[in-house]
Order: structure tokens, then sequence, then C-alpha cells
């Protein structure tokens, strides 16, 4: 090992203590909140069986252990030292792989700014153009160098002095940006920089609309002609950049909002299915089991009792879709 690796190697090793300091006694599903927005520790004292959950645009740190997810069909595995980059919302399938008591999984969510970093983009002068034959997806795995595990530890240390936070986090999130546009995989980040413009960028609007319209009954070719698109590109673009198909993409988020208004807000079974657009509870059921394994009735009381949840009732858990087995 060179002296930059060994070098490399201490940093990363230095993060994954202070994150396992802030994190100590804890072992839930979802990602803990910090006094930073957007800056979220993950930790696991146990490989899991895999699960569902909801993955926001941000870069998800893996600092030891190792943990996989899924995108539609495609299996992205991230271990310590890696990262997984997500450009936007969408429902995966994954799970925390090496774990234990004594070397937990450990990890750090870092929520991403997409309009800082397209004004970094801007003053370092990076073309946002690539060849039309290459399409930017939603996701990929990246290595950490050292100026983003610094960059991580900088964050951390400001939970220090929370009067600091507001002025001088918006700089070290800048500096994420910048490391991440100009290292090894900038190609890749500055393709979902992209997204920002042209046919990809009305491809994330279409997904908010997915989102925000959850109740609404789908018709692809109405997005497809508010993207101005034929229906059959609107339809290969939008599974390059999510995965899976739009009528999948909905279907997930609308089983993920229903698991979150019966667990967090006491919903029925018979009103969360109505609530996300559901017209048949037996539909409903039929394909939550489907996806969760479970029956929605004996899904949420399985979460409410098990001692794996003790945020169950948080703020923060209220705001994200829970996952039966990883955190983001």
């Amino acid at each position: 090992m060179s002296r930059l690796e060994q070098h490399q190697s201490r940093n990363l090793q230095e993060l994954a203590r202070s994150v396992r300091d802030y994190t100590e006694g804890a072992d839930g599903n979802d990602p803990l909140p910090t006094a930073i927005d957007g800056l979220r520790f993950l930790r696991s004292d146990q490989a899991r069986r895999p699960g569902y959950c909801l993955f926001k645009p941000a870069l998800y740190m893996t600092l030891q252990g190792a943990k996989w997810a899924t995108f539609g069909e495609k299996r992205y595995n991230f271990a310590a030292g890696q990262g997984l980059m997500v450009a936007v919302d969408v429902p995966s399938r994954g799970t925390v792989t090496e774990a234990s008591s004594n070397m937990p999984y450990l990890g750090l969510e870092i929520e991403l700014d997409f309009a800082i970093m397209q004004e970094v983009a801007e003053e370092i002068e990076m073309a946002l153009t690539v060849p039309s034959k290459r399409r930017a997806c939603g996701a990929f795995v990246l290595e950490l160098n050292r100026q983003l595990v610094d960059c991580a530890q900088h964050a951390i240390r400001l939970l220090e002095t929370p009067a600091a936070i507001p002025t001088l986090y918006p700089g070290i999130m800048r500096e994420v940006c910048y490391w991440l546009l100009t290292g090894p995989n900038g190609s890749q980040v500055n393709q979902i920089m992209i997204m920002a413009n042209g046919h990809d960028r009305r491809i994330i609007q279409a997904i908010h609309t997915l989102r925000d319209k959850l109740k609404k009954s789908i018709h692809v070719p109405h997005l497809a002609l508010a993207a101005n698109m034929s229906a059959a590109t609107f339809h290969r673009q939008f599974k390059a950049v999510t995965g899976m198909t739009p009528v999948q993409y909905q279907k997930q988020l609308r089983l993920h909002e229903a698991r979150r208004l019966m667990i967090f807000s006491n919903a029925t079974v018979e009103s969360a299915a109505l609530d996300v657009g559901y017209a048949s509870v037996s539909q409903f059921s039929r394909e939550y089991t489907r996806m969760f394994g479970t029956s929605p009735r004996r899904d949420v009381s399985t979460w409410r009792h098990s001692p794996e949840n003790p945020q169950r009732n948080s703020k923060e858990a209220k705001n994200m879709a829970p996952a039966n087995s990883e955190s983001g």
C-alpha cells in the first residue's frame, strides 16, 4: 500500500470512528438525523434481510461494512470506501450485507444540492454535454477519494458548533460538488448534471408529477405529451433514469406512501389504500404483499412492536418512507 493509500485509509477509519461515536446505542432501520439538514448517519449492527426503501438525491457513503441496492433490474454493491450517488427520488430494494456488533455497518448520507452543483459546474466551465449515445442514469457507484472523506469529516465537526452550520455548511456542500465533478467519476456526475437540461430534465419533471399527484391515475401518453416526447421515447428515457417503467415507479411510490401512512399516521389499511389512489383494497393488499412479503396489517403490527425501531415516532421518521431492512 502506497503512502497516499495509507493516508486515505486512515482518513476513512477516522470518519468511521466519528460516525460510530455519534451513533453508539442506535441500531435502527432509518437514517439518524443530525443538526445539519440533509446530513444523516447510517448504522446497522447486523446483516439484514432485503427490504424496500425510498432513496433521495444524495451521496450515500459506506465507511464500514457493505450493502447493496437495486433500482429496477440493476443492482449496485458498495462496500467500505465506496459511495452510491443517486440523482432522483427512486424506490429501491436492498440490504446491509456485512455488519456485526463489533464491526457495525457505518455510513453517511449527504443530501445533494443540485443548484449548487450547477453553479460549481458553470464556474469551472464544465461542458454540460455528452455524446448523444450515452444516456444519464439515476445512480452509480464511485470510490470515495480523500477530498470527499475530508469534506464529510469537516461536516461532522461542524455538529460541535451548531451556530456555525448555516454559515459554513454551504461551503462544504460546494466543496463536495467540486470534488464530485472533478474526480475520477466526473463524467458520470456530469451526465447527472445534464438532467437539469433537455430531455432528462423533462423526465425529472415527470417524476415530480408522479410523486406530487400520487392519487391520480397514470396516463403515460399524457406525461409524454407534457415532456414533448413520443410515448416510446418517454418510456425508454424514463426507464434509463429510474430503472423502471412509469407504471412500476408510481406503484412503488404508492405502496411506500401507504406504508408510511399506516405506520406513522395510524391510517387503516382501507384509508391508506384510498389515500394513495387505489380503488380496490383487495388489489392494494395483493400488491403490498407481493412487494413487502407480508400483508399490510401484519407488516404494520410487526413494525410497531419491533425493538429495532426506537425512532418510529420521531418527527424525522414521519417525513421518510420507512424501510423494512435498509437505511437509504
